[in-house]
């Protein structure tokens, strides 16, 4: 099943069923009076999520929605039935966004979760309606209230404990396939992933899950490479895991360049917990292994894992903290990290000038 993350879809709510005129005819009822019956009202847009869906996909083939209109009303007093609502089930973590894509109108995030998104319409009145004392006989109608109507975008979100970070080609893909039963493309180049994936890791006797989206590059707050439009989908996680390839010409430049993409994104991602591993710790012999790991410590002030995703070194290690985070027992403290005069954040160890 392809994998799609937004889409911008239709909605209509059901118009009222107009009200009846009519007035009572039968042998030997004199004055049978008026006995037109009120209209039903229009179907409601109702938005319902559903754990078994994970993807957009159905609304790139259909984007216009519109509940059924109510029942008009009939003789003999009988109101007109209402419109059938109408149900449109959505994924777990699905954002409603107004067409601007400025207001969020609704966020689900729990499974089951009913919404009413757009009322029907109310039914018009029958001429039994306006029967009075002065008005015996009124031949008075209203037709049904108009339903809403509106465009919305859709959002998609993944429901993950842990987010994974870094370059493209930094090993993201290998990580998750190694230790879940998750299969992603990878391949030895970058913005192998182009959609995100999910795997649930299992390490000594508990279970979470972990998102894996494509790598994102200088400016991918602008909309540069391919993963800036996926960053939404590690925001509901508790912890992010850095993962930095250890090859690199400078480990610590890149972790930086992702650092500054997370805070010019907002939404709360610079200040989340963090993980950092070095990966391909296998492509390097032990010695330079540990040398790598120590430079990249010494100029970031960060702890740091040296991990092999072929050869399984330090990947228990790093799921254990992250079980860790996830519960609660690890506090996140970010000592390399001092807000500037700008407001941002420099990225100097606090230390650096002392």
């Amino acid at each position: 099943m392809k994998f799609l993350d937004q889409a911008k879809i239709y909605l209509q709510s059901g118009d009222g069923g107009s009200g009846c005129m009519s007035f009572r005819r039968e042998r030997c009822v004199e004055f049978g009076g008026p006995d037109g019956g009120n209209g039903g009202r229009g179907g409601h847009v109702i938005f319902e999520t559903v754990k078994n869906l994970n993807t957009l996909i159905d609304f790139r083939y259909q984007q216009h929605f519109k509940a059924e209109t109510g029942h008009h009303g009939e003789g003999r007093n009988k109101s007109g039935a209402k419109g059938n609502d109408l149900v449109i089930k959505v994924p777990i973590g699905t954002v409603i966004l107004s067409e601007d894509k400025e207001h969020v109108l609704a966020d689900m995030d729990k499974d089951g979760e009913t919404t009413i998104f757009l009322k029907g319409g109310d039914g018009g009145f029958g001429n039994a309606h306006y029967k009075s004392s002065t008005n015996q006989a009124p031949r008075k109608i209203t037709p049904g209230w108009s339903g809403e109507e509106m465009a919305i975008w859709l959002r998609l979100k993944l429901i993950a404990d842990v987010g994974l970070l870094g370059l493209p080609n930094a090993g993201k893909s290998t990580f998750l396939a190694a230790c879940s039963k998750a299969k992603p493309k990878i391949a030895d180049y970058p913005f192998t992933t182009l959609t995100p994936n999910l795997g649930v890791v299992g390490v000594d006797n508990t279970e979470f899950v972990i998102a894996d989206i494509p790598g994102l590059i200088e400016g991918a707050h602008e909309g540069l490479g391919v993963g800036h439009r996926f960053l939404g989908h590690v925001e509901r996680t508790s912890v992010l895991l850095h993962l930095i390839d250890i090859t690199s010409d400078s480990p610590a430049d890149d972790y930086y360049t992702i650092r500054k993409e997370l805070e010019l994104y907002g939404e709360g991602l610079v200040d989340k917990p963090e993980v950092i591993a070095l990966t391909k710790a296998d492509s390097l012999g032990e010695e330079l292994t540990d040398d790598q790991l120590s430079t990249f410590e010494k100029e970031t002030g960060k702890k740091a894992y040296a991990i092999s995703a072929i050869s399984n070194q330090g990947v228990t290690e790093v799921l254990r903290e992250l079980r860790m985070h996830i519960d609660g027992k690890v506090e996140n403290i970010d000592e390399n990290y001092v807000e500037s005069s700008a407001g941002g954040y420099d990225p100097l160890r606090s230390n650096a000038n002392s």
